[in-house]
Formats: structure tokens, sequence, C-alpha cells
């Protein structure tokens, strides 16, 4: 059996590596010159690391069980991480239960309502009623107005820009299941993970499996045309060629799939309201020597141009990137932010005036070199009533597909989700294959 895949992004690599462990055959097909989307890799000269920063959470169950499945569990590596907060012009740690309770900018009670805000979340399972009130809301309802101003505001800013406070409380929710839970039960402090020479480790083992089981990936090929085969089947056009596939899975965006699939493939119902989406600008600054001990820096100062601090190198060793240091500076805006129209030496002279408000002492004759990365679509933006919004989509063809993003109501949009919804998708589909192969 013959299976095409679109899109060469995690999404697509992950499920053509789970479809080729059955007897059939793949093939993806990558607009791109490079696969990974998002977790793609970057050549920052002397080393190549991850474009975006991605990191691995010791719940992130599913990427693990992803990474060992692939042979790389010798290359995972677990280190201690720091998150820091800069509230009122200082910098404060805030990474194990001692920076909490010793943490300034909040007082005992506040602190006792950040627990029980925490507490609360994690043991909410039903994102109904969250979804209709804002995430300012319902944390300043359970926390009160300090505790979002110092502690709430600075990591929503960090994740979700200035347009932090018009998404729902579904999003902190998902957050807080998340995150939090990447303490250490016995120390009680932050670990994460990252895999040794970045994602391109995990895509290069990807299509290293594939090609073992005789599967294909093809990069710089844009599919121009899905229609379904009259014998059975779907047709892919491409480059001037039109091939049959037993059947297709498209994992891009939904706007992509109206402009190449044929209208009888699927039937896509928008609502009035369109589904707005966050883009991402993010400086990239390789240096001689450290700039911050925090992997993750949340900001509470609105005149500072980006949305937060990573501190990359605070958590992989050096030696993963030639002895120099990678500290990340994303800034998360909406489409039409004034910022898409600047130059990326024009959006590198603001983030640098930032830098340099952060660490009036930064020695610019530091820096080795400095990238700018931009990335239109990154993540919807989960407004109230979000479930309500986003397009209701069906496929009207047993041999067609979809498997995306937009299918992300309830939980963050992250590595490890992505492999849990490509398992839970793998469950139908299996039969789906075993079906058609009986009745051929």
């Amino acid at each position: 059996m013959k299976i095409g895949i679109v899109g060469g992004g995690f999404m697509g690599l992950v499920l053509a590596h789970e479809i080729s462990k059955t007897t059939a055959h793949v093939k993806v097909f990558e607009a791109d010159s490079q696969l990974g989307g998002l977790a793609t890799h970057y050549d920052y000269g002397s080393f190549i690391w991850d474009k975006y920063y991605h990191v691995i959470l010791p719940t992130d169950n599913h990427l693990v069980s992803l990474i060992e499945d692939l042979g790389l569990e010798n290359k995972l590596q677990w280190r201690r991480s720091m998150t820091g907060y800069y509230v009122n012009k200082k910098f404060y740690p805030f990474s194990s239960s001692k920076d909490f309770l010793l943490f300034p900018p909040l007082n005992i009670i506040d602190k006792m309502k950040l627990a029980f805000t925490i507490f609360y979340g994690s043991k909410i399972n039903d994102r109904k009623k969250l979804e209709k009130i804002t995430v300012k809301d319902w944390l300043i309802k359970l926390g009160g107005q300090r505790t979002y101003e110092k502690f709430w505001a600075p990591l929503l800013k960090a994740k979700l820009g200035e347009s932090h406070d018009r998404v729902s409380a579904v999003f902190i929710w998902t957050y807080i299941k998340r995150l939090f839970q990447a303490r250490s039960s016995a120390a009680q402090k932050e670990h994460m993970g990252y895999i040794d020479g970045g994602y391109k480790t995990v895509f290069d083992r990807l299509q290293e499996s594939l090609a073992k089981r005789e599967s294909e990936v093809l990069t710089k090929t844009s599919i121009q045309g899905i229609t379904a085969n009259t014998k059975g089947g779907i047709n892919l056009e491409y480059q001037g060629k039109r091939e049959h596939f037993d059947k297709v899975i498209f994992t891009g965006p939904l706007n992509v799939l109206e402009k190449v699939s044929s209208p009888n493939l699927i039937d896509i119902t928008n609502n009035k309201e369109d589904v707005e989406y966050l883009g991402v600008l993010c400086m990239v600054l390789i240096t001689e020597e450290p700039m911050t001990p925090y992997y993750v820096l949340n900001l509470a100062d609105k005149k500072v141009p980006f949305t937060g601090v990573i501190g990359m190198s605070s958590l992989v060793d050096v030696k993963q990137t030639d002895g120099k240091y990678i500290t990340y500076f994303p800034k998360y805006v909406t489409a039409d932010h004034s910022f898409w129209c600047k130059s990326d030496d024009e959006l590198k002279t603001i983030f640098l005036e930032g830098v340099k408000q952060l660490y009036p002492s930064f020695n610019e004759t530091l820096i080795v070199s400095s990238h700018m990365h931009k990335a239109f679509k990154v993540q919807p933006l989960q407004v109230l009533n979000y479930s309500e919004i986003i397009p209701k989509m069906r496929t009207k063809n047993p041999d067609f597909f979809v498997v995306n993003t937009s299918q992300f109501v309830n939980d963050t949009l992250n590595n490890n989700s992505v492999v849990n919804h490509i398992k839970d998708f793998m469950v139908d589909f299996e039969k789906e294959l075993k079906f058609t192969s009986e009745t051929v």
C-alpha cells in the first residue's frame, strides 16, 4: 500500500515514521528546502542548532517515547534549569520552593493565592467553562490583581506578547498542567532536557529510519493539486507530475488545504469570525560569554521590545555550540503588527536597545553574530469560545485524511502534543489500513 503525506514538519515526519512500521510505503512532500517546520535547524556559523528554542520536559512522555523508539535515548540530556523574573528593574530567581517563598514582589497572602491558583488549575479537567472567561479575569478572580501583575502577566506576555490579555483561561490551564509538572517530585527543582545536536538529530534519524523502510522524503516539492482518483485512492500533482496513492494525509494549514484540494474531498465550514494567529520575531545572539543564568526570563517591563529571554546555553552544554553561548529574544505578535514591515537590521537595532536596557553593562564586542528569525503563523490565538470559532472540517473521501494543529483545542502547541495526536490518529488509521488490505 502506498501512502502520501503532504508536509514534512515534525508532525508529517513522525506520522510517516509510525505508518512505515506497517507494511505500507510512505512518501513525504515538503515545500521548503529543510524539513522540520518550526522545529527546523539553522547554521549559526561554527555550529548548527535549532532555529527557534525548544525544550523537553520530564512529563513529555509521548515525545520521550518517540526518542527512545528512534534509538536516541543516549542523546537525551537532562539538566537542572532555572526560571527568572524581571520585575521593578530587578532580577529574581523563581526555580524552587525557596525562591517562591522569598519572591519579594509578592507578599505572603499573594503567594498563598498563587499556590492555590496553580493547585486549583491543575485539578480542572473540563475546559468548557474556562473558554468563556479571559485568562486575565480568571487569574485575578483566583489570585488577585497584584499576583496577576507581578507573576502571571510576565509569563503570559512571554508566551503571547501584547495579545496575552485577550485569550481565554484555557491557555493558562493547559500551561499549568504541562509546565508546573516539570518539577522533580524528589527535589522540587525544575529539570528540562534536550537532544545532542538539537532537533536536527531527530530529523536526521527519522529520515534514516524511513529510508531503511523504503519510504521517501522529498524537499523543495510543493503540491499543486489533490484530487480523488476515479478508481479509488488519491492523486497528488507536483512539478508537472501526477502520482497515485492509496491514501493521502494532509498535515499543513487549512488555508493551504483549501487552495490545493478538490472541493469534493473536503467540507470546511468557516465561521463569521476568522481564527487569529500569532507569529514570532526572534533575535538570536551568539556571544563569547553567557548573557543570563536563566533558561526562561519572564519580563514585567512593557518598555522592553521583546517578550522574554531564553538562555539556551543555561541548559545546553556549550560543547554543543562550539564553546559559544546562544540566547533567544522572542516577540510574539499578531499579523497586523508594525514590526512585520521592518527589515531585519531595523529589528536587530530595536531588540539590541532592549538588551542594553536589561543588561546595562552588556558589551556588544562579545557578540559573535546576530540573527533574526521570523515565522508568520506560529499558533492560533485561543480567544473566548475558541472551539466554536475554529473552522469545522471533514473529509468526504475515505482515502483522504487531515491531521494538523487546527485540531489542538484542548492542548498547547508543543512537540509532545504532536506525538500524542499522531498516536491517537494511528489507532483508527491502522484499522483502516487493515480493512483496505483485506478488501483488496
